[in-house]
């Protein structure tokens, strides 16, 4: 392997692993809303300690004790990393300012990179018809079945709401009332495109096969749209993405940019 790829499978161990219990999800919501305080306050160059400072220390997501500030700063560190020596993060704060209705599937879309619970759950979303009703029931028996016997009946229900309310925030299930959300079409845009197949870039996948993985499917689109939002991410810089004769390539040089000796981006 060359060196370049050496740091590129490094970097896919960002990505964790599928077949294991656990994760923030168990204890959270993707917490789209504190994320984004987070990152139009601080700078892209900030150093990862910055966000500590941000959220404990000065407190700008109004948490009322240093107990709650300890937890939200924790979770967030767990679904998005909050490093910008991290790819999937840098990656994330690269793509955050397109425009602001996609942020919630970018956030998505990191946050199951990170939590295999999260992603677990997918599949079942996914394959519901838009208009059918999803809830707390429905994410309780997929954990069941895809972890049997790793969670007390307390915390499989607890994390079933959670799970409920994340898909909600990435807006692929709408409340109608508190206790009943329906399937919903998530809002996609170039910006997500090009975070979902660098996911599939760093799992080793390429060409074609990258608008059919499952972070691919998570945008919500039939492929004829994936490819026109694979064009629009190419025009505006995002990657590099060729479309010729049914064959796909797909390259990313802006995003896959090498990280400066102490881990810091170059801007």
């Amino acid at each position: 392997m060359t060196v370049m790829d050496d740091r590129l499978r490094e970097h896919a161990t960002e990505i964790v692993p599928g077949d294991r219990s656990g994760g923030p999800s168990t204890s959270q919501t993707i917490m789209v809303s504190s994320l984004s305080t987070l990152l139009q306050l601080l700078p892209p160059e900030a150093p990862a300690n910055s966000y500590r400072i941000a959220v404990i220390d000065e407190n700008v997501l109004g948490k009322r004790t240093a107990g709650a500030r300890e937890w939200a700063f924790r979770q967030l560190r767990r679904f998005y990393v909050l490093d910008p020596a991290s790819l999937l993060f840098r990656a994330l704060r690269d793509l955050w300012p397109d425009p602001e209705p996609d942020r919630p599937l970018l956030a998505m879309l990191c946050a199951m990179a990170r939590d295999p619970v999260l992603r677990a759950s997918a599949p079942m979303v996914l394959a519901s018809d838009i208009g059918t009703v999803i809830g707390p029931d429905d994410f309780e028996k997929m954990i069941d079945e895809t972890f049997p016997g790793a969670y007390r009946a307390s915390t499989r229900r607890g994390t079933a709401q959670k799970l409920a309310s994340s898909w909600q925030q990435s807006g692929h299930l709408d409340a109608q009332t508190p206790s009943r959300k329906i399937r919903a079409r998530a809002t996609s845009s170039p910006s997500t495109l090009a975070y979902a197949l660098l996911l599939g870039h760093l799992q080793g996948v390429r060409g074609a096969a990258l608008l059919e993985t499952p972070w691919a499917q998570v945008l919500d689109q039939p492929r004829s749209r994936l490819v026109d939002l694979g064009v629009a991410a190419s025009q505006r810089g995002m990657l590099e993405f060729r479309h010729a004769g049914g064959l796909i390539d797909v390259s990313f040089h802006e995003l896959l940019r090498p990280f400066d000796d102490d881990g810091q981006l170059h801007l």
